[in-house]
């Protein structure tokens, strides 16, 4: 009985720890989901600094006061944001003036559409009524059909009248829809701001928090972090930049309207993992198809999308942070997902460079390591570990073909004595 005790203890004491992490996760995701009011704007402070910092810290390195750098750094960065609203809100309106025209296009070429499906119809009809019996179409031409009659007197028609609205009215339809966009801009480079200003005490909180007792590998660990953090998120501004540019000048050589918006649109959405600029191309493709009667504009803007998006994606972006971004493709799959599902829209932006600042602290933080081991690119397991467990699995074929990979990478000798003679010792263990 006292040798089972302290078994029956661990177990129930796993059992506890185990019931609190996911009370822990649980809860966390119900904060998320239940406070994204608050923490969105906070998320896109803490991702601007990290866009930012490296901003900062070249204007530190030129002697100036950190009160100014960082109020040189704000500035420029709502100069940015100011242009490209500006940019978008005076094309958005011209798109508006012409809309009709546009929507008397697509109309146009509905009806042809229509047309083409009407007459193929009819046509398969006289087809089908050639290939029936004569007996049957003699039936159908003497079958009458009674057309149903009303007696009554026909409907007066009622049309139901608005008042003119008033100018306060005017007013409040004009500034409300920019009102929200302008608060969160402003709420946003608010935090932003007092976490550029104080980035060292926030640095130094959380190693009180994560990593006091190590100084000297907290410290380094941090650092790390942030870096790479701040060259993720500036390569990754910097190429969704180029392709917005690329975009607006193909556009505008094509001849689409408003050609500056649909680029920053689809600058913004290549954010979204793999989807981001087929999004993108959806809108000036529907605008190509609205002021071209034929069809050679959309197909100039669904060749220019075919061809930038993979030289960006396959050529400049291994160039400038690597083939791998530090995420399993399928994190990057079910982190779209979640993010969407918690914040929506924002979300789904965000989920990338979200899932990212997880992965790097679970590399970092050693009780928040499972996050690395679930959502990073990194093996999971060592290659002895990996080939041992296809031999327990039951699986020579997959053995045979992460062996053939092993051996690609070193010599057929080192293999045996690393990792074949390995794999014995352990069965034999």
């Amino acid at each position: 009985m006292r040798s089972l005790l302290p078994a029956g203890i661990g177990g129930s004491t796993a059992a506890i720890n185990q019931l609190l992490r996911l009370a822990t996760a649980v809860a966390a995701i119900a904060t998320l989901y239940f406070a994204k009011t608050v923490l969105v704007p906070i998320t896109l402070a803490m991702l601007l600094s990290f866009v930012l910092a490296p901003v900062v810290n070249a204007l530190r390195r030129l002697r100036l006061p950190r009160s100014l750098a960082v109020g040189l750094t704000v500035a420029m960065a709502l100069g940015l944001i100011g242009g490209l609203g500006v940019i978008v809100f005076g094309q958005a309106t011209t798109l508006a003036d012409n809309a009709p025209r546009y929507a008397r296009t697509i109309e146009s070429k509905i009806e042809s559409v229509r047309d083409y499906a009407t007459a193929q119809s009819a046509a398969f009809s006289r087809e089908f009524d050639r290939a029936r019996p004569a007996g049957a179409r003699r039936a159908d031409r003497n079958r009458t059909v009674v057309a149903p009659t009303d007696a009554g007197a026909p409907p007066m028609p009622v049309e139901v009248r608005q008042p003119d609205p008033t100018p306060l009215e005017l007013a409040r339809t004009v500034v409300e829809p920019i009102l929200g966009p302008l608060e969160a801009i402003v709420i946003v480079m608010v935090i932003t701001t007092f976490i550029l200003f104080e980035r060292e005490d926030l640095r130094d909180r959380f190693i009180r928090v994560f990593g006091s007792s190590d100084l000297h590998r907290t410290t380094l660990a941090m650092d790390d972090a942030g870096a790479r953090l701040s060259r993720y998120f500036l390569a990754q501004l910097a190429v969704n930049t180029a392709f917005g540019i690329i975009i607006w000048a193909g556009l505008f050589f094509i001849g689409i309207p408003s050609a500056g918006l649909w680029a920053v649109l689809a600058g913004l959405l290549r954010f979204v993992p793999y989807i981001g600029a087929i999004l993108g191309a959806i809108p000036p493709l529907a605008l190509g198809a609205a002021i071209d009667p034929g069809w050679t504009i959309v197909g100039q803007v669904a060749l220019l999308f075919v061809i930038v998006e993979p030289i960006i994606g396959y050529a400049v972006e291994p160039l400038l942070y690597g083939r791998s971004t530090g995420l399993s493709p399928i994190s990057v799959l079910v982190a779209a997902l979640f993010w969407t599902w918690i914040w929506g829209p924002v979300g789904l932006v965000l989920s990338t460079p979200l899932t990212l600042c997880l992965v790097v602290l679970g590399r970092h933080v050693e009780s928040l390591a499972f996050i690395d081991v679930l959502l990073g690119d990194r093996p999971p397991l060592t290659p002895l570990e990996m080939f041992y467990q296809r031999i327990l699995g039951n699986n020579p074929e997959d053995a045979l073909d992460l062996a053939e990979q092993l051996i690609e990478d070193q010599p057929l000798r080192e293999f045996y004595d690393r990792t074949a003679r390995a794999t014995l010792l352990l069965a034999a263990a």
